[in-house]
């Protein structure tokens, strides 16, 4: 069996450094806001060169208050990927803020930045662009708009960790980063976890009171805020595994180039650009007979997923907000796509496998 994902293996490498940190935090007795979640904010700053970063609970709260920290009318209007996973316009809603779908190059399966100008009203305040898979979005072009346009830009980097676009990184683009360190994620933790960066103190500032119930100094609240924090532990296992995120993403990319180099012409294969560094969250494939396919390769004993069966706006909580709007290519995408194996846990003696079966459908 070679499973999508083996959390319990992916971690084995990492795991008496990330028994002394749980034995360090135990020690010191000091679970919330202390000095581990300060060293882990400081290095995954210090690892992106911007000022600062602020743990957060989880990545959909993490890009709820980068939302909420540019303090923005209510109704403002935020342009965001019809191909995404659902998170991405939760935050939105969240905030009291319109999300308008712009759907994806299907080449790349980000953002289409042609399309976004034809979405660009008098209401338009923010560009949330979402790395998807590990692939930046066409940076260039965006920031032009960012530009030409007056817009705010926050960057959904939760399957983007350590990618970049022309050697700049995920989340250093905008004003603010969100990540999530979701256990399966590049950088992983061990239960939720999430975090913003940004270069503004006073930004910076916002979200650390947003995640602490608006306050700096305890019971006294100067904005009203939220219980958004990332805890002592959790922080001390991202620290232990953010020193090798370059390694578990260069394992990623050295499976990923297998696939690439010998996966056969009925797949349809993620698009490799050389201004681009990506780091395959997930190595997706599309299939006009995808349903068959993981049937298939599930009876040959080989793990898969599908990110995602149903796109945003067909999912039943967005039905009032989308209903009779149609976007095709994120359907398309979604009706096609399979994720494989390809994980820091995965041997490329598996992934050979895994190409022999794929090579052998029809």
């Amino acid at each position: 069996m070679i499973p999508y994902e083996n959390l319990k293996r992916l971690n084995e490498p990492f795991e008496a450094d990330l028994r002394a940190g749980f034995e360090a935090v135990l020690a010191k007795g000091h679970y919330i806001l202390g000095h581990q979640l300060e060293v882990f904010e400081q290095e995954f700053a210090a690892y992106h060169g911007v000022k600062h970063c602020a743990g957060i609970s989880n990545g959909l709260d993490a890009l709820i208050l980068a939302l909420k920290a540019l303090n923005l009318p209510k109704g403002s209007e935020v342009i965001v990927p019809s191909n995404t996973y659902i998170a991405s316009m939760l935050s939105i809603i969240a905030c009291d803020l319109v999300p308008v779908l712009v759907e994806p190059d299907i080449r790349t399966y980000n953002i289409d930045p042609a399309r976004i100008q034809a979405a660009i009203t008098p209401k338009t305040k923010v560009l949330l662009v979402v790395h998807l898979y590990g692939k930046l979005c066409d940076m260039g072009p965006i920031m032009d708009i960012k530009q030409k346009h007056g817009l705010y830009l926050v960057e959904d980097c939760a399957q983007a960790h350590g990618g970049t676009y022309k050697g700049k990184l995920a989340g250093t683009f905008g004003e603010f980063g969100a990540f999530s360190f979701y256990p399966t994620k590049n950088l992983g933790a061990l239960g939720d976890a999430g975090g913003v960066i940004c270069n503004d103190d006073t930004y910076n500032h916002t979200i650390m009171q947003l995640r602490n119930y608006g306050s700096d100094r305890k019971y006294y609240n100067d904005i009203v805020g939220y219980n958004n924090r990332l805890d002592e532990m959790q922080a001390a296992f991202l620290s232990v595994k953010l020193k090798r995120l370059n390694q578990m993403n260069a394992h990623r990319n050295k499976l990923a180039d297998l696939y690439l180099a010998n996966l056969s012409s009925q797949y349809i294969l993620p698009a490799k650009d050389k201004d681009f560094y990506d780091v395959y969250h997930i190595f997706n494939i599309r299939h006009p007979k995808r349903d068959e396919l993981q049937q298939y390769l599930q009876e040959k004993g080989i793990g898969t997923v599908i990110h995602y069966p149903v796109p945003p706006h067909r999912q039943k909580a967005l039905k009032e907000l989308y209903n009779g709007q149609n976007y095709p290519i994120a359907d398309e995408i979604h009706n096609t796509t399979l994720s494989i194996p390809c994980s820091f846990c995965h041997t490329e003696g598996e992934i050979m496998e895994v190409i022999e079966a794929l090579n052998n459908f029809n």
